[in-house]
């Protein structure tokens, strides 16, 4: 029989708690390891199956700053950009550039012609704006941004499919590269923030209405008498037509000839105007303004 000691630690005695057997509770650890294991490759799987983040073919971002900070003037045949309204909202154009910069080679190349035209007329555009306000209000032309030794459009200030890339990189490098688009009317379309250039629209271009803002670009360019017109006997026309002389001649066979179908916008005569058309007039090129295209100025 117990003594009351004895009676006392068997009541206070904490009961043994049971445990797996050796081998069984590592066999639990190893079904456990696998476990997390298993689930951690399925989240993985998951994540990388999720479509990646579209890329914006509305450009909404870049259609909104320039909606508000574009102005059509000289009855809309050309525009000024306000770029102290553009500075204010730097945040929102630098995100925009950001957009262009995540697109990826392979993403581009899965693309419709018009939605890699429109995208690299809108990169040329907005990346310019951008160089500006590096230095706005200090400068009075984009060329104030060059040197003796290399010009602003040389300069590689943005990443884009990848690379380090320059505004003439997108311009002439893969915009006019041979056979990649064969499009002048890019001319009316690309913005050297100068007032001597074809506007830049107040609107981002698209690839479902690409065709018709290029022509449209062209009609308000061609239609404007300060740097297009028929007078004394020639056509006088702007110097982009002789600096990107080959790209018209290709389509057309002579500067001359891709002008013709624009009698309409250059002339206000009948007779200058058949004389456009018939490709009789002899073709001068103006002087170019290279002044900050500066709605505040």
């Amino acid at each position: 029989m117990r003594g009351p000691a004895e009676n006392w630690a068997s009541m206070n005695q904490t009961p043994p708690v049971a445990r797996p057997q050796g081998q069984s509770f590592q066999s639990i650890c190893r079904f456990s390891r696998r476990l997390c294991i298993f689930a951690s490759g399925v989240l993985l799987l998951f994540l990388h199956t999720l479509p990646a983040r579209a890329f914006d073919h509305g450009h909404a971002q870049w259609d909104a700053l320039t909606r508000k900070h574009v102005a059509w003037i000289a009855d809309g045949h050309a525009s000024r950009v306000d770029y102290l309204g553009f500075t204010a909202e730097r945040a929102s154009l630098e995100a925009y550039l950001a957009s262009l910069s995540a697109v990826s080679q392979s993403e581009y190349d899965d693309w419709t012609r018009a939605q890699k035209l429109a995208f690299l007329i809108n990169a040329y555009n907005a990346f310019t704006v951008e160089l500006i306000l590096t230095r706005y209000p200090d400068l009075k032309s984009i060329r104030d941004l060059g040197s003796v030794l290399r010009s602003p459009w040389k300069r590689r200030f943005f990443t884009l499919l990848g690379q380090e890339r320059s505004l003439d990189d997108i311009e002439h490098g893969m915009i006019r590269a041979p056979g990649a688009f064969d499009e002048p009317r890019i001319h009316m379309a690309v913005n050297c923030a100068s007032i001597g250039c074809p506007a830049l629209r107040p609107e981002a271009f698209v690839a479902q209405r690409l065709d018709a803002q290029l022509e449209d670009s062209v009609v308000r360019f061609l239609s404007d008498r300060s740097r297009n017109r028929v007078r004394d006997g020639s056509l006088q026309v702007s110097k982009i037509f002789d600096w990107y002389g080959a790209d018209f001649r290709s389509q057309a066979g002579s500067v001359e000839k891709w002008l013709s179908r624009y009698a309409q916008q250059l002339a206000d005569d009948a007779a200058e105007r058949l004389a456009v058309r018939e490709a009789r007039l002899p073709v001068r090129f103006l002087e170019y303004d290279w002044t900050l295209n500066d709605l505040k100025r």
